[in-house]
């Protein structure tokens, strides 16, 4: 008989614990992080001092609407008056027709202006020439880059009553047209001027939004037998919705601010039951009729309104399911 020796095995080693991690590094001292990130904190502080001395210097004068200001007095020893301005404001009709004007000219931006500034940016997008597209950017960009004295002045060239358009109209024998100067005129005509002049512009964010969409969705839909309304339906628009909604909150914000030097520029030739909005009648009041405190109060309206309205629009655009200006 054979016996076979079994040897027992060894014994299971305990495994070693592992090495405890590593601290994570400082981030090192203000001086050092200023040092290495120097050249960019000296490109911010040209856009911090704007932000700080205009927006929110200039912020402290609303202190205004609720003094009877003097400039000899100064801001703080004016006597106070409480809200007798706002009581001012609702019985104005002056203030009452250019909140009108402001509006509706905002309305009529927006119904216009916003799907002109799409409509371009998809047909930029559509463009397949890198070449072809550069040249047509620049050349619809352009135009954001005058002043609305040329542009005011260019359209009066051509459309004024001694203006290439009625040149053109009278050597055909038929009878001159009152573009600029008319009363009825002046709503329509801004808001081409806006479209010609910004609608370059505003296509950047818009074209940024297009180049972030899946380029699968597309081949998906054109292989379900998808033609190029339906993709741009079931497609493109969903995917840019974020962008447009964010957009239109933001215009909702400033419904009461379509601009200054356009209408200052074109507000006598009008009149000012036609061509008054809520910054021009806020400069006339403070710096020809020398009331600046009811000046600030209306100019302290039109902002109240603005944040109202885009908080009321966050909110709306939260149930519908997207992010807004800020989230919940």
């Amino acid at each position: 008989m054979v016996i076979l020796a079994v040897e027992d095995p060894p014994a299971q080693q305990p495994a070693e614990p592992a090495p405890p991690a590593a601290a994570p590094r400082p981030a090192g001292t203000l001086r050092h992080r200023l040092r290495r990130d120097g050249v960019l904190v000296a490109l911010m502080i040209p856009g911090i001092a704007w932000l700080v001395v205009f927006p929110y210097g200039a912020a402290f004068g609303n202190v205004l609407a609720f003094k009877d200001y003097f400039p000899f007095l100064g801001v703080w020893t004016s006597p106070w008056v409480g809200l007798q301005h706002f009581e001012r404001l609702l019985g104005d009709d002056r203030f009452w027709n250019a909140t009108a004007n402001t509006v509706t000219i905002s309305l009529l931006q927006i119904l216009f202006f916003f799907p002109a500034a799409l409509g371009l940016a998809l047909l930029l997008h559509s463009i397949a020439g890198s070449t072809v597209k550069r040249w047509v950017q620049s050349v619809v960009y352009l135009p954001h880059f005058l002043s609305w004295v040329i542009v005011v002045a260019l359209f009066t060239q051509m459309l004024g009553g001694a203006g290439v358009l009625n040149g053109w109209l009278a050597q055909a024998g038929l009878d001159p047209v009152q573009l600029i100067g008319n009363a009825e005129m002046f709503k329509p005509l801004v808001i081409v001027q806006m479209i010609w002049k910004e609608c370059g512009w505003g296509t950047i964010i818009f074209l940024a939004a297009l180049m972030n969409v899946d380029e699968q969705l597309y081949e998906a839909a054109a292989m379900d037998g998808s033609g190029w309304w339906r993709r741009l339906w079931h497609v493109t628009l969903p995917s840019i919705r974020p962008v447009v909604m964010l957009l239109l909150i933001l215009k909702l914000g400033e419904i009461l601010s379509v601009g200054f030097e356009q209408f200052f520029l074109q507000r006598d030739a009008v009149g000012p039951e036609a061509g008054e909005v809520i910054d021009t009648f806020v400069f006339f009041t403070a710096f020809q009729g020398g009331d600046m405190g009811y000046a600030a109060a209306a100019g302290l309206f039109k902002g109240l309104v603005g944040a109202v309205l885009i908080y009321t629009a966050n909110k709306v655009a939260h149930r519908l399911g997207e992010q807004g200006v800020y989230t919940r």
